[in-house]
Order: C-alpha cells, then sequence, then structure tokens
C-alpha cells in the first residue's frame, strides 16, 4: 500500500477533537504553503481562507453554525470563500509568463479577453458555481496535508453565511463554501468508517 493510499484512508472527519490543543500559526503556514497547489481553474486561484482561533471570534462562528460542539473543541475554524470574481485577476496571474517570455503580449491579450468573456457570459450563477467548485478543491487537498502533517479535520456545512458573512468581514465578492474544523482528535469512543459504496455502485463508463 502507496503512502498516499495509507493517507486517504486514514483521513477520516472528526467529530469530536481534544480540547485546549494549540495549532501553531507555522503548523498552519506551511499547510497552506502546500495548499496553494491545488488546481483552479486558469490558474485563477479562487479560494481564499480566514483561520479562526480567537476564542470570542470562534464562540461566534459557533453561534452562526448551529451552536456544533466541535467548533468549540477545535483547535480552530477555518472558513473557505471562494471569489466570484477571481477572474478579474486573469491580467495579473499570467504577468509572470508574459515577462518571462513564456507567451507574447498577443497571447496574454488573448487570454485575458477569452478568460473575461468566459465568465462574464456565464452571469452570477456561473460565477458563484465556480467559486465553490474551485474552493472546494483547494479544500479537499487542505485535508489531507494536514492530516499528512498528524492534524484532523471535519468539514461542515451547516452554518448561516449571511451572519458569518458580517460578523467575519468577509467582501460581496466572496462566497462561503465550507467550514473546516481542525485540531487532534479525541478517539476514545472511535466510531467505525461509515459504508462506503462498491465502484459499479458510483461509476459508469461513457453513458450513465
Amino acid at each position: 500500500m502507496s503512502d498516499l493510499t495509507t493517507l486517504i484512508k486514514s483521513r477520516r472527519s472528526a467529530n469530536l477533537f481534544m480540547e485546549g490543543i494549540e495549532i501553531p500559526d507555522q503548523d498552519l503556514n506551511d499547510i497552506f504553503n502546500e495548499v496553494k497547489y491545488a488546481p483552479s481553474a486558469f490558474n485563477l486561484q479562487h479560494t481564499h481562507y480566514v483561520v479562526v482561533k480567537d476564542p470570542d471570534i470562534k464562540h461566534t462562528v459557533y453561534e452562526a453554525a448551529n451552536k456544533q460542539h466541535k467548533i468549540l473543541t477545535a483547535s480552530a475554524v477555518i472558513v473557505v470563500l471562494g471569489n466570484k470574481q477571481a477572474y478579474e485577476d486573469i491580467g495579473r496571474m499570467n504577468e509572470g509568463f508574459l515577462n518571462l517570455g513564456v507567451i507574447d503580449k498577443l497571447e496574454y491579450d488573448m487570454t485575458v479577453e477569452s478568460v473575461t468573456n468566459f465568465y462574464e457570459a456565464g452571469g452570477e450563477t456561473f460565477m458563484r458555481d465556480e467559486a465553490i467548485r474551485n474552493a472546494s478543491l483547494s479544500a479537499m487537498l487542505l485535508m489531507m496535508v494536514a492530516k499528512d502533517k498528524g492534524w484532523d479535520t471535519c468539514p461542515m456545512i451547516g452554518f448561516d453565511p449571511d451572519a458569518l458573512q458580517k460578523e467575519l468581514n468577509i467582501p460581496d465578492a466572496y462566497v462561503l463554501a465550507m467550514l473546516i474544523a481542525i485540531g487532534k482528535e479525541d478517539a476514545r469512543k472511535p466510531r467505525p468508517r461509515g459504508y462506503r459504496k462498491p465502484v459499479l455502485e458510483f461509476v459508469s463508463y461513457n453513458k450513465f
């Protein structure tokens, strides 16, 4: 069994964390320095993370997340955001290629124009879907990297987005994709892994 397979199978959604465990900022920075390599459409890197460690702010998140106890016991709560207007950065994200000569000015201008038109033609719904899609790709990598570095996580969707948007000063351009609680799992009462469908039950080839 490869190291990757072992990591995939060892990652679990932690429902209870050991209290009083602080996660150092350096550990978080190490995690994010690997997470930045997550794929994103047109390399727009739509994702922004808000790491909540302050007890008072964390309690505010707890209130807005239906008072889920794991938030209080987690070392931190990470708010995963997707930028609906990430396409507006397409020029900046390709300036390096232009300056290095990887692409010429014509190709640069065509890339900026085509990506901008693609998102604007898709409209608000498409921009929102793209923000959540790309933030979710990044979030999955975050959970895997965190596990590889000895931290447990739990993705969460039960929260009031409007309340969090207000309390955390999140700009309107960003949509909340999920919360991720992170810490050390309290495994004194371990649960067996939930049922996983056999491959042929969730995979079709060529047509559904």
